[in-house]
């Protein structure tokens, strides 16, 4: 479940970046890195970045850049870690009532445990994450993609209990 991206627009907008340090710009470095498949650069760039969030005290921009970061160790096969960061994030956002932010590490964390062919999580998470966007009255066409992604890993988790298979393994 890897998103699509024009690289060419993806390194011209990282150029544009360039030395800024803003808490914007560290987080946008974070998600071109990753999608540039420049995972340990990203990985830094995404921990600078949660380090400057932690200092200005600002909890959702924390839970944003700690998501981010979150999505780098997944793709840099780091599931564990990825599952464990992103459910701290789910808890405290809901916790606080940032549906948006819970919505997004929900999401996130499903596909971790999508990549780990955990889908009995994943569409636990995914299915969540599909409510949490309804009530945030996301767009028609946001729903209806992610209804498609629910029914890709429910598909896939029938067909793991069928053959008797355990995310486990």
């Amino acid at each position: 479940m890897r998103e699509r991206v024009d690289l060419r627009a993806a390194g011209d907008r990282l150029d544009e970046l360039g030395n800024l340090r803003s808490m914007s710009a560290l987080n946008e470095k974070t998600v071109l890195l990753r999608l540039l498949d420049r995972l340990d650069e990203a990985l830094t760039i995404g921990t600078e970045a949660v380090r400057q969030a932690r200092f200005t005290g600002d909890r959702e921009q924390l839970i944003g850049a700690r998501i981010r970061r979150a999505q780098v160790l997944q793709y840099l096969g780091k599931f564990d870690d990825a599952v464990v960061e992103l459910s701290d994030c789910v808890m405290e956002a809901r916790g606080r009532e940032w549906t948006a932010l819970e919505a997004f590490a929900i999401q996130s964390r499903g596909k971790v445990y999508f990549d780990m062919k955990d889908y009995d999580n994943a569409l636990s998470d995914m299915t969540a994450a599909v409510f949490l966007r309804e009530k945030l009255g996301a767009s028609p066409a946001e729903i209806e993609g992610a209804l498609t992604a629910v029914a890709v890993v429910q598909s896939l988790s029938e067909e793991q209990h069928a053959a008797g298979g355990d995310p486990a393994e």
